[in-house]
């Protein structure tokens, strides 16, 4: 397993579960288990969707596990697969039975693992026109999923309070609606001090979920 996933993975269920009162003492062990199991890819997505079935309490945060355990994929499994198996077609059939999976988070955990290779600092308007390309003909689709981040781009030198209330106003149908506010919310202060994390908490629009998907982000980055 990839150290900066497992870290990660860690903060995310540490984080929800403080800010929900859940036990991870049984989820996480296991959860480890099949982040490192020499099983296929498919296979680890059936293993986890068991766990979190089992773990209903964790149901929030099924898609954003899945977006890790792929992460871990690209960063550690494909290491040990040929060379060219992300152009396989055995790779072709993956994307096509998990493209309804994850969320625009697994985006980001890509960018961020782009600024570590090269040594940049993350930053917004890079992510959006220099990797998701929101401004190209091509990638229309991924302009109107980030609208609400391209129409307010004042908003990561504003504050976690202005973060929470444009959050708040997104209808529940908008993709970037869950991760509006961690995600923004990381662009607004990367890495955060005790006094930052308090801030971050108390204007959550959903504490648990925000507070470990903001986690989840600010360890992968430090992980680095």
């Amino acid at each position: 397993m990839d150290p900066q996933i497992n870290k990660a993975l860690v903060a995310c269920l540490e984080h929800y579960a403080s800010g929900d009162q859940q036990d991870i003492s049984s989820l996480l062990p296991e959860l480890l288990n099949v982040f490192e199991s020499d099983s296929s890819f498919l296979a680890k997505v059936a293993d986890m969707d068991v766990l979190v079935d089992a773990h209903p309490g964790f149901e929030e945060l099924r898609e954003v596990l899945f977006d890790l355990l792929m992460m871990n994929f690209f960063m550690s499994d494909v290491e040990k697969l040929e060379t060219d198996y992300l152009e396989s077609e055995e790779w072709e059939t993956i994307e096509e039975e998990t493209i309804d999976r994850g969320t625009e988070l697994l985006n980001l955990l890509l960018y961020l693992g782009e600024c570590i290779d090269e040594g940049i600092q993350p930053d917004l308007d890079d992510y959006l026109k220099e990797f998701l390309l929101v401004d190209e003909d091509e990638f229309q689709d991924e302009h109107k999923i980030y609208e609400p981040v391209i129409s307010q781009p004042i908003l990561v030198e504003s504050s976690f309070e202005e973060i929470a209330g444009a959050a708040k106003k997104l209808t529940e149908d908008e993709p970037l609606a869950d991760l509006f506010y961690p995600m923004l919310g990381f662009f607004y202060e990367q890495d955060p001090e005790p006094v930052d994390l308090e801030e971050f908490a108390e204007h959550a629009p959903n504490l648990p979920f925000d507070q470990a998907v903001y986690q989840l982000i600010v360890h992968y980055n430090r992980s680095a």
